[in-house]
């Protein structure tokens, strides 16, 4: 059997696809997820269920920022004739618009929780490799586009965005404290199928289909650069493997890349690619920026390319055919998709 990897949010979409792309090349996944009610929890269910179905899959219901249980966890699956040398912590509470809600729930979670683990890692004889979850909103209302790594991100506007930039600063810190090699990754609105339903392609999706309005935010004009979930999961598994003593040449262990698409899509030519695909028109009712929001993403990745070996592959076409390919299986509705292209 291959390595023992500690992956955290395995019910959620990003988590699901690595955990289950992981078993499929022999490795043990301990999975963790606290399969919260932020969104339809059935959909969770259902990602679990596949992972469930692998041997070398072990699932534990547990809060990440629960100390005592996680502690617990840890003592009993790092053992000494397998330790727990590499984690990928993917868990958050995740969106951007629900933090400005419940921000609490954002720090317990994604800072709270990232900490459990850094001090878990840091006790731990011969750790080897810590990966985690960024986002590409910590580049926060920057115009200089496309956004690099090496660009200031020290203007956050959005509680989310704020967490997410905690987690690449203690991570730092850990890596200069205790040698603890750490990789963040700040993902660039991925998609793909089992998506989430509060994400922009699930919900255009789910109102065209039962031709309702679609609310589409900075009247159409806001551009991201989608990229689809088994490119992501690609990066995530060159982050994993490679040797950032060798990167870096003796300096902090800890470096931060964009795994992104490169190019990014208007709202409303992805909203056309939908219709297209659906042979259904939307009904858009075209609203001003909401608090948070970023006008357009953009992700350099020449970095992630050089250092991860990441080459996202999937055109916005055929990643949108295959989500609502998924969608329609999953939710039962049999019209016929057209070809997007």
């Amino acid at each position: 059997m291959g390595r023992k990897i500690l992956v955290t949010g395995v019910g959620g979409f990003i988590g699901f696809h690595l955990s289950k792309t992981l078993l499929e090349r022999g490795e043990r996944v301990i999975g963790i997820d606290n399969m919260n009610a932020y969104y339809d929890v059935s959909v969770k269910k259902g990602r679990l269920e596949i992972l469930q179905g692998y041997e070398n899959f072990s699932f534990n219901k547990i809060e990440l920022s629960n100390r005592e249980d996680m502690t617990a966890l840890w003592n009993r699956e790092s053992t000494k004739s397998a330790p727990i040398v590499h984690v990928i912590n993917l868990a958050a509470q995740a969106g951007v618009r629900y933090s400005l809600e419940d921000p609490y729930a954002y720090i317990q979670s994604n800072v709270m929780g990232h900490l459990v683990l850094l001090e878990l890692a840091r006790h731990q004889e011969g750790f080897e490799k810590f990966v985690y979850a960024s986002s590409s909103s910590v580049y926060g209302a920057n115009k200089k586009l496309p956004f690099a790594t090496e660009d200031r991100t020290d203007t956050p506007i959005s509680i989310y965005a704020a967490s997410k930039k905690a987690d690449e600063l203690m991570s730092y810190t850990y890596a200069s404290l205790y040698g603890i090699p750490a990789v963040g990754l700040r993902f660039f609105t991925v998609y793909g199928p089992w998506g989430r339903p509060d994400m922009a392609a699930f919900k255009f999706a789910k109102n065209i289909l039962a031709g309702e309005p679609i609310q589409v935010y900075g009247n159409g004009e806001m551009c991201r650069d989608f990229t689809y979930v088994d490119d992501i999961v690609q990066g995530i598994i060159g982050a994993l493997n490679v040797d950032l003593h060798k990167k870096l040449c003796g300096e902090t262990p800890h470096k931060v890349y964009n795994l992104g698409n490169n190019n990014p899509v208007q709202l409303l030519d992805f909203i056309k690619t939908i219709e297209r695909i659906l042979g259904k028109k939307a009904i858009i009712d075209l609203l001003p920026m909401q608090m948070g929001d970023v006008r357009k993403t953009y992700a350099d990745i020449t970095e992630s390319q050089n250092d991860l070996g990441y080459d996202p592959k999937t055109h916005i076409d055929e990643g949108l055919q295959n989500f609502l390919a998924w969608y329609q299986e999953f939710y039962g509705d049999k019209r016929t998709l057209k070809n997007a292209s």
